[in-house]
């Protein structure tokens, strides 16, 4: 099997996230919750995560890093938290369901929503020579769509409510990422708040959220963070006030009728997933003796070499702004007009390939792109793939072309 799904959760992990899982679970007791060995043995490790994720993240203090189950839950925490009836939040079409949905339902209550576009722009054709270098070869031997988000609408986008802007860091369709840097200064000039979804973009490329004006940061563990599934959280600058999404059991101020407000525990009611959260620290601590920067340079390397690969096959659209300096390791494509899902079902029956294909509950994107017929078939790329899976999933896609 060759899995090249990355970007759903990741499937190889570093060895040492297992066995933390499994310490834990042996080990652990509930955090908070007592003074024990088990319990403070569990505190101790949440407490340790938050420091390795403030590090991550250049965040001022790990008491402003709250667990959740995931950048899902994250993310609705955060933009119900925030978004009251008479708000204007700016976004852009190039959001998960995370936030699109979340958003949908606000506007339904009195939010009023604006969505930045994409450069309209047509298909570009790739050429290539013999040795697949870009060149004056006769051949067109693929289309690029590029999904580049439109900048200039920025400023046309500012109302005299805009409370926020709300923005994804790295697209899971099209792999472009955002010039967080570019839109944070915009939002703090204009007094917003800037929540960004980092789901693609956390332990893949390097954020810090003081120089890059993030308020508020959300982001799932089990990514490029090479976490368990079950495990995620948000960042909230020192300063921004979020309504819990939840309230209920927190281990302190028990006789109160209210949830504690002071962080991280105002947005961790409940037990937390202590287990997931050993791993993580594990998969943090893995991450930080690599290097995100020796991270996303192998994983670019690997997306790199299948798109060099793909641009040499007749037949075959791409998707993404493949010439920005900075992307995520994703690679998405269609061969012809043949549906996503069969593309996806071939791969994996036939070559034992793991992909995505489909509309990757990135509704708006699609649509921008054409593609909300016939979906897309996404490559997603990890730091523990090789290059002869890379190649013969080249060679997969070589041989359904024809």
């Amino acid at each position: 099997m060759i899995y090249l799904d990355s970007a759903a959760t990741s499937f190889h992990r570093p060895p040492e996230v297992e066995q933390a899982v499994l310490h834990a679970m042996h080990f652990f007791g509930n955090p908070g919750r007592g003074a024990h060995a088990p319990t403070l043995d569990a505190a101790r490790t949440v407490y340790d995560t938050r420091v390795r994720l403030a590090e991550l993240f250049g965040a001022e203090d790990p008491s402003r890093i709250a667990f959740s189950c995931n950048a899902t839950e994250a993310l609705n925490t955060a933009i119900f938290g925030l978004f009251h009836p008479g708000d204007h939040v700016i976004t852009t079409v190039c959001e998960h369901n995370s936030v699109l949905r979340p958003l949908y339902l606000l506007e339904r209550q009195g939010v009023e929503v604006t969505r930045v576009g994409t450069v309209k722009e047509k298909d570009e054709a790739i050429k290539k020579d013999e040795t697949g270098k870009k060149g004056d070869a006769e051949g067109v031997f693929g289309m690029v769509k590029s999904g580049r988000l439109d900048y200039g609408m920025l400023e046309q986008s500012l109302q005299k409510n805009t409370k926020a802007f709300v923005l994804a860091h790295a697209s899971n369709l099209t792999g472009n990422v955002a010039d967080i840097l570019r839109i944070g200064k915009f939002a703090h000039e204009n007094g917003l708040l800037f929540v960004v979804d980092a789901s693609q973009s956390a332990g893949t490329l390097p954020i810090d959220v003081q120089k890059q004006n993030i308020d508020v940061l959300c982001f799932t563990g089990h990514k490029g963070l090479m976490g368990p599934q079950g495990t995620g959280g948000l960042y909230v600058r020192e300063g921004v006030s979020i309504a819990p999404l939840k309230s209920g059991g927190s281990g302190i101020k028990s006789y109160e009728k209210e949830h504690p407000k002071e962080m991280p525990t105002a947005l961790e009611a409940g037990t937390l997933n202590a287990h997931g959260i050993a791993g993580l620290n594990a998969a943090a601590a893995f991450i930080q003796k690599t290097g995100i920067q020796n991270i996303h340079r192998r994983e670019m390397k690997l997306a790199n070499r299948f798109l060099d690969g793909l641009m040499r096959i007749p037949n075959v659209k791409l998707y993404g702004d493949l010439a920005a300096k900075e992307r995520v390791p994703i690679v998405t494509f269609n061969i012809g007009d043949y549906d996503s899902s069969t593309v996806s079902d071939w791969l994996w029956e036939d070559y034992g390939i793991c992909v995505r294909a489909g509309a990757h509950c990135a509704p708006l994107m699609h649509l921008a792109l054409g593609t909300q017929k016939q979906g897309a078939v996404r490559a997603s790329f990890s730091y523990f793939n090789t290059e002869d899976e890379i190649d013969t999933a080249i060679e997969a896609v070589r041989e359904l072309a024809k």
